[in-house]
């Protein structure tokens, strides 16, 4: 199943997977009432619902750029509670393409939680040994200065290595990577949330972060429950959106259970559904 490629222009994509896991359906779709979402990611009897962390791997300008790094492995507690099945790795999915951990030279972070970040390292030092990881400020400072809403999700041992190593670099809002690639800021879930996109020959790949966690998410309302700022997320619905309907861009969610890519719809109501690609 993973990793699924495509090339988005003449730039080569490849969706990995890190594995399963499982989290609250009603957390996963805040106001949305359960025979909604419940009919497109069934729970199970504790009303979890199936997600995957996916990270995405572009080569581009003899490059290997990897957007995330995959799911925090956990003590046995917390494997238990996410539900965590790794039927496929990060590495898995790097080696089915040739590469290794050391031949990554850059990592994109959309932001510092442990279901996006939680292969940084291993055993205490950096995973990609190589690699620049960058990241918005805004989001640094907050993975610094937690407070009781937030602070489960943001473990320090997962970029303390990575400035002590002088790896961790930080950006202020929209940055151009390399030609093509850009970064562009998404709060709402978090201060510091950024998406990416990807641009070649017209054809353009945007990868959603939170902002649309998997296909289901869709519709406007359709936010999580752990979103920390609801109604701004909301507005960068809204504001994105639009955009990436207009561009017929290929749409890459972190946590899609099934679908490695897919497109907008346009919803009867207004808004957008997505339909996916494989």
């Amino acid at each position: 199943m993973w990793p699924r490629a495509l090339k988005v222009g003449q730039i080569q994509v490849h969706s990995l997977s890190d594995g399963k896991f499982r989290l609250d359906g009603g957390a996963m779709f805040g106001v949305v009432p359960k025979p909604l979402w419940e009919k497109l990611l069934e729970p199970d009897e504790l009303n979890r619902i199936p997600l995957r962390t996916n990270p995405l791997l572009i080569q581009i300008e003899n490059k290997n750029i990897l957007i995330e790094t995959g799911m925090f492995e956990g003590d046995e507690k917390f494997r238990r509670i996410h539900a965590l099945e790794r039927d496929t790795t990060v590495f898995e999915g790097l080696k089915t393409v040739g590469l290794e951990p050391s031949d990554i030279h850059l990592v994109i972070h959309t932001h510092l939680h442990y279901d996006h970040a939680g292969r940084n390292t291993t055993a205490g030092k950096p995973t990609f040994q190589h690699a620049t990881h960058l990241v918005q400020r805004a989001e640094l400072e907050e993975a610094q200065n937690t407070h009781e809403r937030n602070r489960a999700s943001y473990l320090p041992e997962l970029w303390e290595p990575l400035i002590a190593s002088g790896q961790l670099e930080t950006l202020e809002g929209h940055t151009e990577i390399l030609e093509g690639l850009s970064v562009h800021p998404a709060p709402g879930h978090n201060l510091g949330q950024q998406i990416v996109r990807l641009k070649s020959e017209g054809e353009v790949l945007i990868y959603t972060a939170d902002l649309m966690p998997t296909l289901s998410h869709a519709p406007y309302a359709y936010l999580l429950g752990y979103d920390l700022y609801p109604v701004t997320c909301l507005e960068q619905r809204k504001h994105y959106f639009p955009q990436w309907a207009a561009e017929n861009a290929i749409l890459a969610t972190p946590h899609d259970p099934e679908h490695a890519f897919g497109r907008f719809v346009e919803n009867a109501r207004g808004g957008f559904l997505t339909v996916p690609l494989e």
